[in-house]
């Protein structure tokens, strides 16, 4: 895997940076207004800025009096493309897709991800519930890493980085059991609590 990508997935494995990358994937901000939605010291905001636009992930930009930072879409599409690549190259065994708990995700459950994700992106979300649920398993796992409870602006940053329609995708998974809501905050379920009739949709 080329040092680029690798360099890139490393400052992107760090909570608080991919928290910084969900805000500044809405818009541009200064270091003050990042440190201050994410509750962090603007020293620690400028350490992980740092790392990011090492990676090619974020630009400055002078706006006096501030130095304001955005997301450089352009990278991630980049990044999504390395990694659809990657997995090609790999040849018949991408269909044994790991799962972030450990196990093999069946071929039935990699082959629909394989035709709904296009770059890291969701090109459209199913309209059959066996494979939206698999889907939307795979977001769970994969977006949402932290226990703990996310506010609407952050699931919206979030879900948008992947897909247009983000109250859709809000709606299917708290509908569908994976995330609960309640008070303006969104937490994901326990996974024992989670559909368990999602591999039967090959």
């Amino acid at each position: 895997m080329e040092e680029e990508l690798l360099t890139a997935l490393k400052a992107l494995s760090d909570a608080s940076r991919l928290r910084i990358v969900g805000l500044l994937a809405a818009r541009a901000m200064p270091v003050e207004e990042v440190a201050r939605e994410l509750k962090l010291s603007p020293g620690t905001v400028v350490h992980h800025l740092k790392r990011l636009r090492e990676a090619g992930l974020v630009e400055p930009r002078p706006r006096p009096p501030y130095m304001e930072y955005s997301l450089r879409l352009q990278r991630l599409s980049e990044i999504g493309a390395a990694l659809g690549r990657a997995g090609r190259e790999r040849g018949p065994e991408r269909r044994e897709l790991t799962g972030p708990q450990g196990p093999p995700r069946p071929a039935s459950e990699a082959r629909v991800l394989e035709a709904f994700l296009e770059d890291g992106r969701l090109a459209r979300i199913p309209a059959h519930e066996k494979k939206r649920l698999i889907v939307l398993r795979h977001l769970a796992e994969t977006v949402f890493t932290d226990e703990r409870p996310y506010p609407e602006k952050e699931v919206n940053q979030r879900l948008a980085a992947l897909h247009p329609d983000v109250a859709a995708l809000r709606r299917y998974l708290v509908d569908h059991g994976f995330m609960a809501r309640g008070r303006g905050e969104y937490r994901l379920r326990p996974r024992e609590e989670w559909p368990k009739e999602v591999t039967s949709a090959g």
